[in-house]
């Protein structure tokens, strides 16, 4: 039975979180992360090399089953290029979505998922009536 491998975006702590919960269940890693010592680095194959290389992002793509990311501010144009050789989830509108906060809590909402309340803010009037 070949063994499922995954890709990670980032090797930090979640990442090697990441990798230990899913050892036990067979599942292989490879991680890409800029830091050559990053955490996870230890526990995996580990490209040290940034997200905005297309060539990079290729190698890394092959042979993967499926590529996730540890953290949210992974750029999206990284996750895009990597959704054109394997699945990527959460998908990269996904990502995108969790780097706004704004956009994150609309979406929520238009999800049916409760959120606390909030408003814009991008000036003083804006955070006085947000306030008021």
């Amino acid at each position: 039975m070949r063994q499922t491998t995954i890709g990670i975006l980032g090797a930090g702590q979640l990442g090697r979180m990441l990798a230990l919960a899913g050892y036990p269940l067979g599942l292989r890693f490879r991680l890409l992360d800029p830091a050559a010592d990053a955490p996870a680095g230890q526990l995996a194959e580990h490209q040290p090399a940034g997200y905005d290389d297309a060539a990079t992002l290729e190698q890394f793509a092959a042979g993967l089953d499926v590529v996730t990311y540890e953290f949210e501010n992974v750029p999206v144009a990284a996750a895009r290029a990597l959704a054109e050789h394997v699945p990527v989830f959460p998908p990269p509108a996904a990502l995108e979505a969790a780097q706004d906060r704004l956009t994150e809590k609309n979406f929520f909402q238009n999800l049916g998922i409760a959120t606390p309340p909030f408003a814009p803010v991008d000036s003083r009037a804006d955070l006085d009536a947000a306030i008021a």
